[in-house]
């Protein structure tokens, strides 16, 4: 079978193919919008923590 014999399917047609399969198969343990909480609080603990640290260099 030669190229000229196959039709052309368009690369975004493939795309979605392939998204549309990747997302069958895709089992999220937790909702996107936990996830999201989650890095920001650990985000804003971070924060803390370096506010609380924000004078140690001058003790010294």
């Amino acid at each position: 079978m030669s190229t000229s014999d196959r039709e052309e399917v368009p690369v975004p047609y493939i795309a979605v193919l392939a998204a549309e399969a990747a997302s069958e198969h895709a089992n999220e343990p937790i909702a996107p919008i936990v996830l999201g909480l989650i890095a920001f609080g650990s985000l804003v603990a971070g924060l803390f923590v370096t506010y609380a640290f924000r004078n140690v260099g001058n003790r010294h």
